[in-house]
């Protein structure tokens, strides 16, 4: 094993030689991850606020949807581009996507022009992706644990202010001060990161090619197919689940199976015909990879089944309002918080990781049976300690599976392996929203036909539907019948992520245990050992 692959790929040079400013290098990676996670938040509480002051409240959903499908369909290519043109130019082009994209969403005068330039916002959302390789580069994988812990405290910090800020900006100053207000803090970070960023050797090496030759190397067949068969499949789930369309609605079942016919294309183009593939399927034949990688998206299907489901709880099936929700959320955001700081420090301190691993699969399990016997006299106490567990469980599996990963992939492969790891993730997400918002949907309409019946109940059944706010100006008696159909539905979505829990933990024990060496006195004699013979073996 080289070295580079034990220690940072940009060790200490002599002092005559430029070297980072790590400080203004970590306030620059987090600066972007704290913008782009209260930019998500920021707007979801903006929605309606700018539907209406654009009078275009039916395309409103799409503000959302379009930063979500660029994100998610661009978000891979990031690890390959920094790889091909480099950490700065990679960081420097998502980051000015981002921040362009976002403050002229400030100056748009109709709903089309502000959808257009929230998805090229989207599209710089990868700029998260290559500030996580940037702090793989610059520190030793037992000092990554630690930093991808703060990297996950600053993203639940954004999360968490970022929706009381977007409705205190659209109530006073407007909404377009939401938007406009994020380029000056974009553009800072933008600027630390273009003056400390330093390119490892083999990238300095590439620049003795031409700006054509590099631009040869990339997968354009095998971006084109992972870009037209997401957006297939994101816009096809979009129609089901959110614009209420049939699942024998043409443009849903058409736009699934065009992803699937374009999804079989990509993997032929990655496994037979891109030189370097954008996602390298190989990669993925390797178990750590494979299992880190399969366990991030099963874990992103539960948290984001949980986030979307767990008010619905309070707000339809208990019929309180979305603040008394959002403050039951609140000890998830500290768990998460404090897992991600402890698990960073417990690798950091022994470079173990795997029975954190366990641990954190078996927390997962917890709050899953807890949410499934949840009903409408669950006491307070259990309301609010149910999700702590997830929450410790969330940050150690989100830190130690980046850790595991990287660390069982050559250096070259780390940016690569990174952007796969992000789209497990968002992918995850979309699945997980999507899946339950369907599942839901549906027990929720056969509940509601059984329960509402006689003159005008179709009216009513579909009003329920559509949203929850209804619930709450209904009378008693259809209030009651409501609150238990949403009940019993979300019982069943309760029930299913007892067994997503216990696929989270199924996928998480094969994974291998690497040495994670956070001192130079720790590395080995330099060699040339596969990736297999330098597995520690796992308990």
């Amino acid at each position: 094993m080289s070295e580079t692959e034990r220690s940072p790929l940009l060790p200490k040079g002599p002092p005559n030689e430029p070297r980072q400013n790590l400080v203004l290098l970590w306030i620059g990676v987090w600066s972007m991850i704290f913008i782009s996670s209260v930019d998500s938040t920021i707007v979801a509480t903006l929605i309606s606020t700018i539907g209406s002051s654009l009078e275009s409240m039916q395309l409103s959903s799409w503000i959302g949807t379009s930063y979500l499908l660029s994100f998610c369909a661009f978000t891979p290519l990031y690890g390959r581009l920094a790889n091909i043109f480099g950490r700065r130019p990679s960081v420097l082009f998502a980051g000015t996507l981002f921040g362009g994209g976002t403050v002229l969403c400030g100056f748009a005068t109709t709903m089309p022009q502000l959808i257009a330039f929230r998805a090229i916002a989207g599209i710089g959302g990868g700029m998260t992706v290559v500030g996580s390789i940037i702090v793989s580069d610059s520190v030793p994988l037992r000092s990554r644990a630690l930093h991808q812990g703060f990297a996950n405290v600053t993203f639940a910090i954004g999360g968490a202010i970022g929706a009381p800020i977007g409705g205190w900006l659209g109530s006073t100053i407007g909404w377009r001060a939401a938007f406009i207000g994020q380029g000056p803090f974009v553009f800072f970070a933008l600027f630390l990161l273009w003056k400390e960023i330093r390119e490892p050797e083999f990238i300095l090496n590439a620049d003795r090619h031409s700006f054509f030759s590099k631009l040869k190397r990339v997968d354009y067949a095998g971006s084109a197919s992972l870009v037209i068969g997401l957006l297939c499949f994101l816009v096809g789930m979009h129609f089901q689940t959110t614009a209420g369309y049939g699942w024998d609605n043409p443009r849903v079942w058409g736009l699934l199976t065009a992803s699937a016919v374009v999804a079989c294309a990509f993997v032929l183009i990655e496994g037979r015909f891109a030189p370097e593939p954008v996602m390298p399927l190989r990669m993925l034949k390797r178990r750590t990879p494979a299992f880190a990688n399969l366990t991030m998206v099963l874990l992103s299907v539960f948290n984001f089944s949980t986030i979307y489901n767990v008010p619905l709880y309070f707000t339809a099936a208990r019929v309180r309002s979305s603040a008394e929700a959002g403050v039951h959320l609140i000890p998830l955001s500290v768990m998460i918080a404090f897992g991600s700081v402890y698990t960073g420090w417990y690798m950091h301190k022994t470079g173990r990781y795997w029975w954190i691993q366990v641990f954190a699969c078996s927390t997962v399990i917890v709050t899953s049976v807890a949410l499934a016997f949840w009903d409408a006299a669950t006491p307070e106490w259990i309301l609010y300690t149910t999700l702590v567990p997830f929450g410790f469980g969330f940050a150690a599996l989100s830190t130690t599976a980046i850790l595991a990963l990287i660390s069982s992939v050559p250096t070259e492969e780390i940016p690569v392996a990174t952007g796969l790891l992000f789209l497990s993730r968002v992918m995850g997400q979309v699945i997980g929203v999507s899946l339950s918002a369907a599942l839901a949907q549906a027990l929720l309409a056969r509940n509601l036909r059984a329960s509402i019946i006689g003159p005008g109940s179709a009216e009513v059944i579909e009003k329920i539907l559509d949203s929850t706010e209804y619930i709450h100006t209904l009378p008693p008696d259809l209030q009651q019948k409501a609150a238990a159909s949403w009940l019993g539905a979300i019982h069943v979505v309760f029930f299913c992520q007892i067994g997503l829990a216990v696929m989270v933990l199924l996928s998480a024990l094969p994974i291998e245990e690497n040495d994670l060496p956070g001192k130079r006195s720790e590395l080995p004699t330099p060699t040339c050992q596969t990736t297999e013979t330098r597995q520690n073996g796992t308990p």
